[in-house]
């Protein structure tokens, strides 16, 4: 079982070994918020290594105010976000409400031979534009509350909560298009 707060006091003594642990239990979270925000397998591989880098480097400073999987997702999505703009592969443009967001108009028996639905969602969620789909990512599939993911993002909670509502809304109306 991990012991979080014995495993942070370990690292803070100087025991490498024990960074190894955090890795572990959070390289999944890590990934999962890169995955949502980069296209790229190699640029999420780059971009992983650098966040806990970060988290190692930055670990003496965790004050504890929130659960340090709270913490290792701000520092994920900074670095993320510091990247996307400074390789500027993709564009991190604030949402405009008259912007008329469109999905590939694939039909959905060619999208699911041989996937799951599952599979679907996740392309469905990977069109979303950025904010939408880190914002839906980290409430929906990382499990994070709306104050924790004001935390990571520092977006405002009612911006939050705009953006899970516009998501939703546009998964939404592409499942029914599909005939979902």
């Amino acid at each position: 079982m991990f012991d979080e707060e014995k495993t942070i006091n370990e690292i803070l003594k100087g025991n490498l070994n024990a960074f190894q642990h955090i890795v572990k239990q959070y390289q999944q979270l890590v990934y999962s918020i890169l995955n949502r925000m980069m296209n790229n397998d190699e640029d999420i591989e780059d971009v992983g290594q650098e966040v806990f880098i970060k988290v190692y480097d930055n670990l003496k400073n965790f004050k504890r105010e929130s659960k340090l999987s709270t913490w290792i997702a701000k520092i994920t999505y900074n670095v993320a976000i510091n990247y996307i703009k400074k390789n500027s592969k993709q564009q991190f443009n604030t949402i405009d409400e008259r912007s008329d967001f469109q999905f590939s108009s694939e039909t959905p028996e060619t999208k699911l031979i041989g996937k799951e639905f599952n599979t679907y969602i996740n392309k469905l969620i990977s069109e979303l534009p950025l904010q939408y789909r880190t914002v839906i990512t980290l409430y929906h599939l990382d499990d994070f509350s709306l104050q924790e993911i004001q935390k990571i993002t520092k977006f405002p909670e009612g911006t939050i909560k705009g953006y899970l509502f516009r998501a939703r809304k546009l998964l939404k109306e592409k499942l029914e298009k599909d005939g979902y």
